[in-house]
């Protein structure tokens, strides 16, 4: 809780993500953007937690983050990802999909590319989602039902799957390079193989009994079928992909929707998710008795169906801590990252030792210290 860091912005944040590091980089990630809703100006804000020729005492504690440029955004931000070091791409509830670069020796924000309407319904604009990116690949998914196929150096769409769902997709991630994973608002999660000329999905997975709308979906970085996702009703689900058409585990993890679900990007067996009920959880699959120091002291354990979560000898194991297939027995470890919270925490994004999330309370915050 120390080295938690709020930073109020007057304005609801719907998604943060941090910017990518190079491949070659040692160093902590220290620019974050964040993209905002419900506001009568929405907005696109790029900060620092570094230097960055900003005083860290300009503008409240040192360690606070620091705003170095923002852009209007027309309509609400619903996701945005990173393209690459200077570009990210948001999706928008007037439908539209943009791309803006951060220049990064002015500190200015410009709009390098626009399709405006990219989703719409026959007299209306439909939301744009949610987006995912493998330069210059860019994906958007919609609440019409669509799946468009985008690339940054082309002014046209390269692909669209017209009919993709007949409910709201609500979130895209890549499976492999060519191959997406899509949740919609009937429980279903579909694999799309893009290898395929067919409009159809390769495989449709969904949650038995009630169609609980999804929201939200994660891969496992290394174990690529392994997949996480969260949606209407708080709980944690984990897929394995390869098999069965139904989830392998189902954790309760929150009281309300579950807005986002993430892998550490290089320790997978630490995940993260983040809730309307004010909450943001960090989830431990192993089962070491020498359990990290920040889970000693008021951690809680997830009962987890049908999954042992047995250590599997680090994470390049054959068998995932995730989906070690024994009896029930098993446990992981949760923990509250945040202070009390009562508004919706509407986004997470950690990369390295550091966490930023971004709430309802018009408030970011920023862990340096995410003990991996």
């Amino acid at each position: 809780m120390e080295s938690i860091n709020a930073k109020y912005v007057s304005q609801k944040i719907s998604k943060t993500r941090w910017r990518p590091l190079l491949a070659s980089s040692l160093q902590q990630p220290d620019i974050f953007v964040t993209g905002s809703w419900d506001n009568e100006d929405n907005k696109v804000s790029f900060w620092s937690i570094g230097n960055n020729g900003v005083s860290a005492m300009e503008d409240g504690f040192e360690g606070d983050p620091q705003l170095l440029c923002e852009h209007k955004h027309d309509g609400d931000v619903l996701d945005l990802q990173f393209l690459d070091q200077d570009r990210i791409v948001t999706a928008s509830s007037t439908g539209a999909v943009t791309i803006f670069r951060h220049h990064q020796n002015s500190q200015t924000v410009s709009v390098s590319q626009h399709w405006e309407r990219a989703h719409r319904y026959p007299c209306d604009n439909a939301p744009c989602t949610s987006v995912v990116c493998s330069s210059p690949e860019i994906i958007t998914v919609g609440e019409d039902g669509r799946i468009i196929v985008f690339r940054a150096d082309h002014n046209g769409v390269v692909r669209v799957i017209e009919n993709a769902d007949s409910s709201t997709i609500h979130a895209v991630t890549y499976l492999r390079t060519t191959e997406i994973l899509t949740v919609n608002s009937i429980g279903q999660l579909k694999l799309w193989d893009f290898r395929q000329q067919s409009d159809s999905p390769s495989q449709i997975f969904s949650l038995s009994g009630d169609r609980v709308p999804l929201h939200c979906v994660d891969r496992h970085p290394n174990q690529q079928h392994i997949v996480a996702t969260g949606g209407q009703d708080g709980m944690l689900c984990v897929w394995d992909v390869r098999q069965g058409n139904t989830p392998f585990s189902l954790m309760e993890a929150h009281s309300a929707e579950m807005w986002e679900v993430h892998f550490h990007p290089t320790n997978p067996d630490h995940l993260f998710t983040c809730s309307e009920d004010g909450s943001l959880l960090h989830w431990e699959s192993s089962s070491h008795s020498d359990m990290p120091s920040f889970l000693q002291g008021g951690r809680n354990s997830s009962m987890i169906s049908r999954s042992a979560l047995a250590p599997a000898g680090g994470n390049q194991s054959l068998i995932s801590t995730w989906l070690s297939g024994d009896s029930s027995k098993g446990r992981v470890e949760t923990t509250h990252m945040l202070p009390s919270q009562t508004l919706s925490v509407n986004s997470l994004d950690v990369l390295g030792q550091c966490l930023v999330c971004g709430t309802d309370g018009e408030a970011v915050f920023v862990n340096r210290q995410v003990a991996i």
